[in-house]
C-alpha cells in the first residue's frame, strides 16, 4: 500500500504589474498574488500539488492547512481519497462549513487528485473521465480601473491580442460603456460587480446594460447568497446572471440552483472544496440546463485543475485568465494564452509541477 509520508505547506507571494492595481477590489491596492500550496509526497517518491484560495488571507489558510490538513494526510493511502476528504469535511465542520475551511480542504483535494492521476500515469482530465479537447478559449479578466481611459485602453489591448471575451470588474455604468465602445460589438463583454450594487440599482441600470449587450452580469448584489433576490433580478432585468465564486460545497450550489439564482454557475475549485465538490456542482448545473463559467483567476495548481475540468466538459467553455503582467510563473508559459486560447495539459496529474527556482525566490 502506498503511504503519504509528508505534507508540506508552502506560502508564496509573487508581484504583478497592472495600471489600475485593482483599487477597490480588496482593502487597498492589489499588486501581488498570494499562494498557499500543499506538497504531498508518498513513500515511493510520488508528489502531488494542491492549492487553497489565499488572496489576502494566505497566512490564515496556510495555518489551517498546517494545523488540521497536513497531519491528517500522513500515513494515509492516497487511493482512499473519498474517505479522507469526507473525514476532513466532517471533522473540520466545527470551524465552519464554508470560507477558510473549504479553501484548506480544496488544497488537500487537489493534491490527492494530482497524486492519484500521477500514480495511474494519466492526466487529471483523463483520470476524471476523459479528455475531450486539447485547448479552450480564454477570456481576459481585467482588474478594476475606475477610469474611462484605462478601461478603454486595456479592453482594446486585450481584444487586439485575440481574446474573444473580456470581463470587467467595474461598478460605474460609464466605465462599462467605455469598454463596449473600445472593443466594438463583436467581442463578448461581461462585468463582475463584486456585490457592490443593490437590487434596486441593478434594476435601474438594466436597460443600459442590455444596450451594452453584456453576456452576463456577475455578482451584482450583496450578500452573494441571496438567491431569491438573484432569481428576481433574472426575471426583472432580462440579463443573464452569473454567480458562485463565493459559494462553497456542492450543497450550497444546489440551493442556489434550486432557487433559480443563476444563468451561469461559477464554481471556484480552490474555494468550493476541490474537484469532488466542483464535479458534483457541474453535474447539478448541467442537469438544470444551466451554463458553467469557472471562476479561476489563479496561477497555481488551481488554474491547472480548472483547465482539466474544462477538458472533460461536454461543450467548450471559457477559461478565466487574469489579465496582469506577472513577475514570475510557477509553470513557465503553461498558463499563458496564445491567440486567445490556452492548452489543457496532458502530462501525468495536473500536467506540470511548480518551478523550484520560483518557489525558492518568492517563498514567504
Amino acid at each position: 500500500m502506498t503511504k503519504i509520508i509528508s505534507a508540506e505547506v508552502i506560502e508564496l507571494n509573487i508581484p504583478f504589474d497592472d495600471p489600475g492595481a485593482g483599487e477597490g477590489l480588496f482593502q487597498g491596492a492589489w499588486t501581488s498574488h498570494d499562494f498557499a500550496l500543499l506538497r504531498v509526497e508518498t513513500d515511493d517518491g510520488m508528489i502531488g500539488w494542491g492549492e487553497g484560495f489565499s488572496y489576502f488571507c494566505r497566512a490564515t489558510v496556510a495555518t489551517l492547512m498546517r494545523q488540521s490538513i497536513a497531519p491528517a494526510l500522513i500515513g494515509r493511502d492516497p487511493a482512499d481519497i473519498d474517505v479522507i476528504l469526507a473525514e476532513l469535511r466532517q471533522k473540520l465542520h466545527i470551524i465552519g462549513r464554508y470560507g477558510i475551511t473549504m479553501f484548506a480542504i480544496s488544497a488537500a483535494d487537489l493534491a490527492l487528485n494530482d497524486l492519484n492521476a500521477k500514480i495511474a500515469g494519466v492526466s487529471l482530465a483523463r483520470h476524471l473521465g476523459g479528455r475531450k479537447r486539447e485547448n479552450v478559449p480564454a477570456y481576459a479578466s481585467l482588474l478594476r480601473y475606475a477610469d474611462n481611459g484605462l478601461v478603454s485602453e486595456m479592453s482594446a489591448k486585450a481584444a487586439a491580442e485575440g481574446y474573444g471575451m473580456i470581463k470587467l470588474h467595474e461598478i460605474e455604468l460609464p466605465h462599462v460603456e467605455a469598454a463596449r465602445a473600445a472593443i466594438g460589438p463583436d467581442v463578448a463583454l461581461t462585468d463582475d460587480v463584486n456585490c457592490n450594487w443593490t437590487e434596486a440599482q441593478t434594476n435601474d441600470w438594466a436597460g443600459a446594460l442590455r444596450d451594452i449587450d453584456l453576456l452576463w452580469l456577475e455578482e451584482p448584489i450583496f450578500p452573494p447568497e441571496d438567491f431569491a433576490a438573484l432569481a428576481r433580478l433574472r426575471q426583472s432585468t432580462g440579463l443573464a446572471i452569473a454567480t458562485g465564486e463565493n459559494l462553497c460545497t456542492a450543497h450550497q450550489f444546489g440551493e442556489m440552483i434550486k432557487a433559480g439564482g443563476a444563468d451561469y454557475v461559477q464554481p471556484s475549485v480552490t474555494k468550493i472544496g476541490g474537484l469532488a465538490e466542483t464535479m458534483e456542482t457541474r453535474r447539478q448545473a448541467t442537469a438544470a440546463g444551466l451554463k458553467i463559467a469557472h471562476h479561476a483567476p489563479y496561477f497555481g495548481p488551481g488554474a491547472l485543475a480548472t483547465l482539466h475540468c474544462l477538458g472533460v466538459a461536454e461543450n467548450e467553455e471559457y477559461f478565466e485568465y487574469l489579465y496582469v503582467d506577472r513577475e514570475a510563473s510557477l509553470f513557465g508559459d503553461a498558463l499563458t494564452p496564445k491567440d486567445g486560447r490556452i492548452a489543457i495539459p496532458d502530462g501525468p496529474g495536473l500536467g506540470h509541477d511548480p518551478d523550484p527556482d520560483v518557489i525558492a525566490k518568492y517563498r514567504v
